[in-house]
């Protein structure tokens, strides 16, 4: 899971309320916005990347290089890790989950100034509604 994919979910949890009634809108900045939900999501996505970088991958890797003998997964040790093949970071569970905690962060700012602009931006989804129906009205004349 690269950084980009696990930096976009906050974003993703933001954009799916757009839509959606005020209150919702504002329960979702709430959550964003709570040290403690940011934790709790930093914490599992620690979690999740430590135990994923020691998930052994020498069994996946015997499979690919039975498909492609020239692949360089005939090199990859039985017994390793993701870890190990990845480069063995330390400390990257922990730096993931200090990512999460400031992207969290951030898009509960954005989702603030989002709630704060919904009422304009629909009205703005309004009016150019109207005007693309008077275009299409005009077109038809």
């Amino acid at each position: 899971m690269t950084r980009l994919a696990l930096a976009a979910l906050p974003l993703l949890a933001l954009a799916a309320p757009l839509p959606a009634a005020a209150n919702e809108m504002h329960d979702t900045v709430a959550t964003l916005s709570d040290p403690v939900a940011q934790e709790r999501m930093a914490e599992t996505i620690t979690a999740m990347v430590g135990a994923l970088m020691q998930m052994q991958v020498g069994p996946l890797a015997k499979a690919v290089a039975q498909i492609d003998p020239e692949s360089d997964a005939a090199y990859i040790p039985p017994d390793a890790t993701l870890g190990e093949v990845t480069g063995s970071d330390p400390y990257y569970a922990e730096r993931m989950g200090d990512d999460v905690r400031a992207t969290t962060r951030m898009a509960g700012h954005a989702a603030s100034a989002l709630a704060a602009y919904a009422p304009v931006l629909r009205d703005m989804a309004r009016d150019l509604a109207a005007q693309w129906e008077y275009e299409r009205d005009a077109a038809r004349r």
